[in-house]
């Protein structure tokens, strides 16, 4: 029973130190975003539409994991 209960210890601290990581990046992207990721719109170009498209794509992979959408759909 102890054994049980210090692997489930173990294994709540990686959680919850992976959870405070990502919840760290997540605010930094927010505040990018909020920042319109540092482009002011008179200076917006193609590349930073593709860019954006690049991080949307890459957030989508990750959003269609976590809620089993897209191709991770059942």
């Amino acid at each position: 029973m102890t054994r049980l209960a210090t692997d489930n210890a173990k294994a709540l601290d990686a959680f919850m130190t992976t959870k405070s990581q990502i919840d760290a990046m997540l605010e930094r992207l927010k505040a990018l975003s909020d920042d319109h990721f540092a482009t002011h719109p008179d200076e917006i170009h193609w590349g930073n539409v593709g860019t954006l498209n690049h991080y949307a794509s890459l957030l989508r992979r990750i959003t269609d994991s976590a809620f089993r959408e897209g191709e991770h759909a059942e």
